[in-house]
């Protein structure tokens, strides 16, 4: 499995079957090993920044610069337990870990007022000024029982968003 042209075993299957809680079948393991192939274009085993932005669903997306901190360099096991978390098989709190992650850009473990505010600028850009995002981050954080100069953790974010009837479905095309 290291290098990325030669073929997966049923041990290979399975091994990545069980790093990603089985969210995915043994076919769409094999399809997710064919992607990953065409992505890994030097063979290398892993995928670097400059392959993953050639997809364009995530070259295309607002928060890819926050994405590529956690996939540049990823190996398959690593591709497909990253992908799993879109799947429709994945827990919401898988769901929010993988928000919690793209929120929190220096690692730390918690959000910050500016962490939040950084993530609204990457998603809005030009269309909201930075008294406007503010005044939004101000709002929500208020109304979670929260003040700008809170950091909170992932309980304290899931805790935060996780409600009944939230729905984070991501379609992941396998084939």
């Amino acid at each position: 499995m290291g290098n990325a042209s030669s073929m997966l075993t049923q041990y290979d299957i399975e091994e990545v079957q069980e790093h990603c809680n089985y969210l995915f079948s043994q076919q769409e393991i094999v399809s997710l090993y064919a992607r990953f192939c065409q992505l890994d274009r030097s063979a290398k085993g892993f995928i670097s920044e400059d392959e993953f932005l050639s997809i364009p669903e995530f070259s295309l997306n607002p928060l890819s610069k926050r994405l590529l901190r956690m996939v540049d360099g990823l190996n398959f096991k690593d591709f497909v337990a990253f992908l799993s978390t879109f799947s429709a098989k994945a827990s919401l709190r898988q769901k929010i870990e993988l928000i919690f992650k793209v929120y929190d850009i220096d690692g730390k473990g918690k959000i910050t007022f500016k962490d939040l505010l950084e993530v609204l600028q990457d998603l809005t850009g030009s269309f909201m000024s930075e008294e406007q995002r503010e005044q939004v981050v101000t709002k929500v954080l208020e109304e979670a029982g929260y003040t700008m100069d809170c950091a909170f953790s992932l309980e304290d974010f899931i805790q935060i968003i996780d409600h009944p009837g939230l729905k984070m479905e991501v379609e992941v095309p396998i084939d």
